[in-house]
């Protein structure tokens, strides 16, 4: 497990709104909007990069920058995770099943996506265990371009694992677009920290080069 750090829940400005959501009998929430990939799509190809994997690396250095993504709850307490690693489900072809591969956050695209599709290639089981509480989840479903997605509960309230969604993408107005989503735990993250994930990785997506 990566270090974190235990929020002092006694000075925390978000003590009050975290105890309201962690209650509710549904506490994450979900949001889903548009992406515009025209700039990072072709960017991704010429490396010969796999989009699933250089996409899960793009999300997850943009949702380590946002402190509220890092946060979770492990042994009843708030806390901040110093990094976040990502887990992702990936399709066996032959028999149409997925397995969920655990990769270690990296430094660079390159070496992101070299171990994670190293990882996913190499993983025979289609589940390895418990997830741990310091990732990033993505389970992206590129047949369907979905305008709204939803997902199983575990029925864990405190189950504070943000969980990244993106469809197929598709063309308009001569400019490329990627329904993604982005389900979160109301406890740390609101709305506005949706925004500003959006922001970042819409920025990260329109300036990529290496």
């Amino acid at each position: 497990m990566n270090s974190y750090t235990v929020i002092d829940e006694k000075n925390w400005k978000r003590a009050f709104h975290c105890a309201v959501f962690r209650d509710s009998v549904e506490p994450a929430f979900c949001v889903t909007f548009e992406l515009d990939i025209t700039h990072f799509l072709p960017m991704v190809k010429k490396k010969g990069y796999s989009f699933t994997m250089a996409l899960i690396y793009a999300v997850s250095k943009c949702a380590n920058e946002v402190e509220e993504f890092r946060c979770r709850f492990v042994d009843g307490k708030a806390v901040l995770f110093d990094r976040i690693d990502t887990a992702f489900t990936y399709l066996n072809r032959e028999t149409e099943l997925f397995k969920v591969v655990n990769v270690e956050m990296k430094d660079t695209m390159e070496e992101y996506v070299a171990a994670a599709s190293k990882a996913a290639e190499e993983q025979k089981a289609y589940f390895t265990g418990p997830l741990g509480n310091d990732v990033f989840q993505f389970s992206p479903m590129p047949w369907v371009t979905y305008t709204h997605i939803s997902h199983t509960n575990s029925g864990k309230k405190d189950n504070a694992t943000p969980l990244f969604d993106w469809g197929k993408y598709f063309e308009r107005d001569g400019k490329i677009f990627l329904p993604f989503s982005v389900q979160a735990h109301h406890s740390f993250v609101d709305g506005l920290h949706v925004g500003k994930l959006a922001e970042t990785l819409q920025n990260y997506l329109n300036t990529y080069e290496s």
